[in-house]
């Protein structure tokens, strides 16, 4: 089993930062793909940004060029560093990770325009 828990939601400005770290414990030998998921009210989840061990990542195109994706390998975390924030972003940001090919997915952390 893999326990993932998202941190770093908030209230931001548009044009604001956040960056958003999810940290995975338990069994985590196996574990291939770390990645972040949307879902703003009324619509569906959404993938945001995917990173692949071995280094390729895969990120929406209404997200590229503003967000990152990294991870910790040593830290069993994966991190969303997001820029130039847009009131569209507000959602709710899952993180989820593949092993062996089961999905893991943590409870969400929300992200919300101020503005």
């Amino acid at each position: 089993q893999v326990q993932l828990m998202e941190s770093g939601g908030g209230l931001v400005q548009a044009g604001g930062s956040l960056r958003l770290s999810c940290a995975a414990s338990g069994t985590i030998f196996g574990v291939n793909t770390m990645g972040w998921y949307r879902q703003a009210p009324g619509k569906q989840r959404e993938l945001v940004a995917v990173s692949i061990t071995g280094g390729s990542t895969n990120y929406a195109d209404s997200v590229k060029g503003r967000f990152t994706i990294s991870r910790d390998n040593a830290k069993n975390t994966v991190y969303l560093q997001m820029n130039s924030l847009k009131p569209e972003d507000t959602a709710v940001y899952y993180c989820k990770v593949m092993k062996y090919g089961k999905d893991y997915w943590g409870k969400g952390t929300l992200v919300t325009d101020s503005s």
